[in-house]
């Protein structure tokens, strides 16, 4: 039995492969009737699922090939992104942004719009300068920034092959420091939401809702750190976003200086992340409507406390991307880490999304949610479907909840 990362989903594919070259790949997804491409499993519903077979990426070669000239990098779709950023950093270069968990996959992350976090920064998927992919009948073919079809064809879902290959942007390796501010007023995020996410390069803030307090603010600054922050006082100690969770497993802090990929995301490469026993939802709202979904949230606060580990806001730039969540707009992040128990969460995510998809709010395409009518959300939700219907007319790349998902 295969299961996700969370064990929140089993696959029902019947065939799973692990091929070890791009050609083996390739003679894989021309000789079957339906293909899913599976990375590090981190998707938290049946995204990646397949009635047919389930193309593993993992075993493909990273083979980094880095373009100074040009300041990119391409790498292998299954390769963590951690792993990038050790290599990319060894030869003195870097990326501009980092999820909070290194574990996850390149192609993956890119395929569901997922970020970290920066007023000016925008997702993983917005530095994809080129992706390499597998169509129906085993033909590479690669689509670049500035083709007609490139903008709908980085955050796919997986709709319109297996991606092999991605280029990304890259620029000279830097310093980043992090530290934690505790115990900030609620009311700072109120009246100074603004100033309170620009304060450093990036910016996440932890909070429960059951309390007028945001528990932590971390701050990664590529210069200096404030001494306070609108009153609170970094911590002395490295500190967990999980009240008991090791601390060994999070990135430096306390402002030392360190390497941008041992800083921007949350966690270290060879710690399991978080807790693993959960489920994760996540919403991105346009950055005008925060005001308006704290508002609404917070009379929900002591319902979501009760399966809540933590909530992470984060602030995310726009991009052009068709299907990202931050299409055509600065957003706001508003996530959810549960504790690991479906019913109760689920029976929780209707009235969450009855009051957040009304301000525009698009639900994170790897994460848990209820709602199927999510397509209108998307402006180009239609050129997507003429794109798809184009290059996987068959619809081999296909699954049930994909179909209902773009329409």
């Amino acid at each position: 039995m295969e299961f996700n990362w969370a064990r929140s989903h089993r696959y029902g594919a019947p065939r799973l492969a692990s091929p070890a070259t791009v050609d083996e790949a390739r003679e894989l997804v021309a000789g079957a009737d339906r293909v899913r491409a599976l990375g590090t499993r981190h998707t938290f519903t049946g995204l990646a699922d397949t009635p047919g077979l389930l193309l593993s990426t993992a075993g493909l070669p990273m083979d980094l090939e880095l373009d100074e000239a040009a300041g990119t990098a391409t790498v292998g779709a299954g390769a963590r992104y951690g792993e990038v950023a050790v290599a990319l950093d060894a030869r003195g270069w870097a990326l501009a942004t980092m999820a909070s968990l290194p574990h996850i996959s390149v192609a993956g992350a890119v395929a569901t719009g997922t970020h970290g976090s920066g007023d000016r920064t925008g997702s993983l998927a917005a530095a994809v300068r080129a992706v390499e992919l597998i169509g129906p009948d085993g033909a590479l073919r690669r689509v670049s920034r500035g083709e007609p079809d490139f903008a709908g064809s980085v955050v796919a879902l997986g709709a319109l092959g297996v991606v092999t290959r991605v280029t990304l942007d890259v620029e000279p390796s830097y310093v980043v420091k992090q530290a934690v501010y505790r115990d900030l007023p609620w009311s700072v995020a109120e009246t100074g939401f603004d100033a309170l996410t620009g304060a450093a390069y990036s910016v996440s803030l932890f909070l429960d809702w059951s309390s007028d307090r945001i528990a932590q603010v971390w701050l990664k600054s590529r210069g200096d750190l404030p001494a306070d922050l609108f009153g609170a006082t970094a911590a002395d100690e490295p500190v967990h976003m999980l009240a008991g969770a090791p601390t060994e497993a999070v990135t430096g802090q306390q402002g030392v200086p360190g390497p941008w990929h041992e800083r921007l995301p949350h966690f270290r490469l060879a710690f399991t992340p978080s807790r693993g026993e959960e489920l994760q939802s996540e919403y991105l709202l346009p950055r005008s409507a925060v005001q308006e979904a704290f508002a609404a949230l917070r009379p929900l606060g002591a319902r979501i406390a009760e399966v809540l580990q933590v909530t992470e806001i984060r602030t995310v730039a726009a991009d052009d991307l068709w299907l990202s969540c931050a299409y055509g707009g600065d957003v706001v992040g508003i996530h959810f880490t549960w504790v690991k128990d479906a019913e109760r969460v689920y029976a929780l995510l209707p009235d969450i999304e009855a009051l957040l998809l009304p301000l525009g709010a698009r639900p994170h395409w790897g994460k848990c949610f209820v709602s199927t009518e999510v397509a209108a959300l998307y402006p180009r939700m239609a050129d997507f479907r003429a794109l798809r219907a184009r290059v996987d007319p068959a619809g081999k790349f296909s699954n049930a909840l994909v179909d209902k998902l773009v329409g």
